[in-house]
């Protein structure tokens, strides 16, 4: 192993503690670099610290490789262990990037410095004198104690930011401090210059926004509780009295969905994925995914909301692999459309339309905008000095040229762009170039195409960007690239290929060529609205009334934030353009790239083989959203949150909730007389779904759910003080103790289960079965927390949410998904090809039928589970079981697989 760190890197501090325990056990091998230098290939900037193993993956996150060190010396991962780390990644680093900034870069000192941080330094000293142990998580030191004494080494090294009344914060920090691993790490990160030696690094990061104040632990944050009048309790209060009866009236839903005049009438868009890919979960995660969180939650305002996406078929990548598989570019489309909709309507994603681009008014429309800009000056024409690959007897589009980038030297740079350095490429500029069909040395040939005349679009281009960036949604990294390409000023933009499956170009002169994709994609998104309704127009001609969200990777942001921007601008006519683009960091797989040719990661089409259900897919592909900065999808992450965050935490709490109901009112929900502490708990609740509201109408995706998790860990703890199956058994006051607070549970667990609905609509709509919730509570989401199962509703079978996903069992999928895995023919996957639509929206029956019947066996295997549970009578348990073995055979013969021969009991 080798393991780069560099002066002066925060989270080297760690790193180099923790390091000691992998020499024990292994080579190590630490080289100093310097903090300009790339180490991670594939990451598009510096990275220090970073671990390289011996298998030739990286682990480039401080936590991540003090976690991998302490696993080599035997350390068994826990639950609490991992709640101090998320508390510190989510919390702590927040808090203090501010307060070092305040610091060393600005040079403020005391209670300017302190203030971002005492928060959370009295929340570590309150911990520790709450369990009177010596360290985070016990009696001895662990991976908690190690990251979060790093990460809080370059400010409380200097006395007068350790304040004296945190005793046992200052006794934990002088315990590690003195430890000699922590004493060198610290001389060779510091130098004696303290805080100081962070400078370089520092100065390099943005202003850190002052923190917010919010803590997401999993102490109760009574502070915040206090601070709110009487007279703003006694409001949330009535609001909550309310109940149903404040809930506005429910919009009839509208096929085909239109703006509507005077409403907030919402557009989003997921980038159109190529066709001929099967999508990885980085993909799903970038565009589907995200968009449909959005779209789901835009409906649960009663917004008029329209999500479409579609397939993006036209292009060499489509050819090449028709030529691949020996079908014409149009049965390919078909075949690969189809897969692309299974996999979708698999994960739950919503769409009201899911089409496609190689339709009549995909050319139509595209057809027209170029005459708009010919005749309007903007486009030009010149001679193109291409590459050709004489032995496949074509150009080769920019995505089927690699080779070593002109700038950065990567060896894998494609045509167009370097994924190393990002810059743009022309591909006769690249060394030694191949062609990535059959490997072959391409020549250079001339050739002649129109080009988008962007420098001539440029100020309107300003202008347009100048009115919309201004409080707007969108994020950092697109505003980012934008800036980025408009700082080294638009080049003329090539938009033919010399090609013949696309969409034609209609001038004399050109009829051999069709146009770039990347000129007519984005295009695509009119064109599926056009199949979906003859009224497209009220949407994209529209600007005044329509807020356009578009959701992609941030590898797409150029051509959504100024290629369609300028084109559309170019027509002098009133498209909607971006009111708010939406751009994700890249997702890895555990430690490098997803790649479908070597078996490595979980591709769409095979998540649904895992036996792990769609709902549990989303929450870990969203709780990982890579929003600030690259992320990594990981087994054993995806254990510990499913585990810790749904089955204990969420589902523990919703089932008690149910359960209590079920089993000490008679499935009746009991009369509720609210003391303080509960309208305490009522206004803590409503505060928590206003910033739910907030962040989603930011789209913060993923802090939003930290919300939900939040609000069902607050529940937990109401219910754990509180006792109510001790108090049932006691006085008539205790006994109306009991219902109050069952009462009050179970109604938090009714608004979980709608402000779950965005990221798990499956369980949301089990939970809301469970409920019987009322159908108005179940389809809107308001901005205060409402009481809505009154006294005396009557809920249903009550069942457990979530199974534990199992070591040997996630280690297994590790392995099947690590490299080298046999993949089933997409052939199976598509058994016919489906007759092409103009538009599809994703409602076929089979795998619908499929997922009811897997939803099934879900649901009897957990009431057979909670009647072992309950040792129950064997009469009632056989009989359950009897209906479990059935849904499975009928499960399997869905699947089309043989049935399994009835198997015998195996000796313990």
């Amino acid at each position: 192993m080798r393991l780069f760190v560099s002066e002066g890197a925060p989270g080297t501090l760690s790193v180099l503690a923790a390091a000691r325990r992998a020499r024990e056990r292994a080579e190590l091998l630490i080289s100093t670099v310097g903090p300009e230098e790339c180490v991670v290939p594939f990451l598009t900037g510096p990275k220090v610290p970073v671990l390289q193993l011996d298998s030739g993956n990286y682990l480039f996150s401080t936590s991540a490789i003090c976690r991998y060190f302490f696993l080599l010396s035997g350390w068994e991962q826990d639950d609490l262990t991992n709640q101090w780390l998320e508390w510190e990644a989510m919390e702590l680093q927040p808090a203090l990037s501010a307060a070092l900034y305040y610091l060393v870069i600005q040079g403020k000192k005391g209670e300017d410095v302190l203030g971002p941080v005492r928060r959370a330094l009295t929340h570590i000293d309150h911990s520790l004198n709450h369990q009177s142990c010596p360290f985070l998580t016990g009696e001895t030191e662990s991976l908690a104690d190690i990251v979060l004494w790093g990460a809080l080494y370059p400010l409380l090294q200097d006395p007068a930011y350790l304040p004296e009344e945190l005793g046992a914060l200052r006794s934990w920090f002088q315990t590690l401090s003195t430890q000699e691993p922590c004493q060198r790490a610290a001389e060779t990160v510091l130098k004696q210059q303290g805080a100081l030696a962070l400078r370089p690094y520092l100065q390099k990061q943005p202003q850190p926004r002052p923190p917010e104040g919010r803590s997401v632990s999993n102490e109760p944050e009574e502070e915040e509780l206090t601070t709110l009048s009487e007279e703003e309790i006694a409001m949330v209060v009535t609001a909550w009295e309310k109940g149903l009866g404040s809930l506005p009236p429910l919009q009839p839903q509208k096929n085909p969905v239109l703006p509507v005049a005077g409403e907030k009438n919402v557009l989003i868009t997921s980038a159109l994925p190529y066709v001929n890919n099967v999508p990885h979960l980085g993909n799903i995660i970038g565009c589907v995914l995200s968009a449909d969180v959005f779209a789901r939650y835009s409906r649960l305002r009663q917004w008029n909301t329209l999500y479409l996406c579609g397939t993006d078929e036209y292009g060499t990548a489509t050819e090449t692999k028709a030529m691949e598989e020996g079908l014409t570019p149009k049965e390919i489309c078909d075949k690969y459309h189809a897969i692309h909709a299974d996999i979708y309507r698999w994960f739950n994603i919503s769409f009201d339309v899911f089409g496609r681009t190689t339709t009549p008014q995909q050319t139509k429309i595209t057809q027209a905008i170029f005459q708009q800009l010919l005749a309007r000056g903007f486009v030009l024409q010149d001679t193109v000095e291409q590459l050709r690959c004489e032995h496949c007897s074509r150009f080769l589009a920019d995505r089927f040229v690699e080779g070593v980038c002109p700038f950065c030297g990567y060896e894998e740079a494609r045509g167009d762009q370097c994924d190393k350095c990002g810059k743009l490429i022309n591909a006769i500029e690249l060394k030694k170039p191949q062609c990535k069909v059959c490997r072959s040395c391409p020549v250079v040939k001339s050739s002649q195409h129109l080009f988008l005349d962007m420098p001539k679009l440029e100020n309107r281009l300003e202008e347009w960007l100048g009115k919309t960036l201004a409080g707007s949604n969108w994020t950092p990294n697109a505003r980012f690239i934008i800036r980025s390409w408009l700082r080294d000023g638009l080049k003329p933009r090539c938009i033919t290929r010399d090609l013949k499956w696309g969409t034609p170009v209609p001038l004399e002169g050109f009829e051999d060529k069709v146009f770039y994709v990347w000129f007519d994609a984005t295009i695509g998104y009119l064109s599926i609205t056009a199949n979906y309704t003859d009224q497209w127009e009220r949407w994209w001609k529209n600007p005044e009334q329509v807020d356009l969200y578009q959701f992609m990777a941030k590898d797409n942001v150029p051509f959504h934030g100024l290629v369609f921007p300028c084109t559309a601008l170019g027509t002098e006519d009133s498209y909607t353009l971006v009111s708010h683009l939406i751009a994700t960091e890249y997702l890895n797989y555990e430690d490098g790239k997803f790649s479908k040719s070597r078996g490595v990661g979980v591709f769409g089409d095979m998540a649904q083989d895992t036996g792990i259900p769609a709902d549990i897919w989303r929450f870990y592909l969203l709780y990982i959203r890579p929003e600030g900065q690259d992320s990594a999808f990981s087994w054993t992450d995806m254990l510990l949150k499913n585990n810790s965050e749904l089955l204990n935490n969420l589902g523990n709490f919703i089932n008690r909730a149910a359960m209590f109901v079920s089993k000490f009112f008679g499935g009746c929900v009991p009369e509720m007389v609210l003391m303080l502490d509960d309208q305490r708990l009522v206004a803590h609740v409503t505060l928590e779904l206003q910033h739910y509201h907030q962040l989603l109408e930011k789209v913060r995706i993923r802090d939003a759910l930290r919300s939900i998790l939040t609000i069902s860990r607050h529940g937990n703890q109401y219910i754990q003080v509180n006792e109510p199956w001790k108090r049932i058994k006691g006085s008539e006051a205790d006994r109306q103790r009991a219902g109050t607070v069952t009462g009050l549970a179970v109604n938090i667990a009714a608004l979980l289960s709608v402000m779950l609905q965005p990221y798990m609509p499956t369980v949301s709509a089990t939970i809301q079965d469970q409920l019987q919730l009322p159908p108005p509570a179940c389809s809107i989401l308001p901005k205060n927390f409402l009481c809505t199962l009154p006294a005396g509703h009557q809920i249903g079978t009550v069942s457990p949410l979530f199974q534990k996903l199992e070591n040997d069992q996630i280690e297994s999928l590790r392995q099947r998904f690590g490299g080298g895995q046999l993949e089933e023919p997409l052939e199976l996957k598509a058994k016919t090809s489906p007759k092409p639509a103009v538009v599809e929206t994703v409602t076929a029956a089979g795998p619908q039928q499929i997922q009811m019947l897997m939803d099934e066996v879900t649901k009897q295997g957990n009431i057979v589970r909670e009647l072992k549970a309950q040792n129950a009578d064997n009469h009632q348990v056989a009989a359950e079981v009897a209906k479990l073995l059935e849904l499975k055979k009928q499960l399997a013969l869905a699947e089309g697989k043989p049935l399994d021969p009835p198997k015998g009991k195996k000796k313990k």
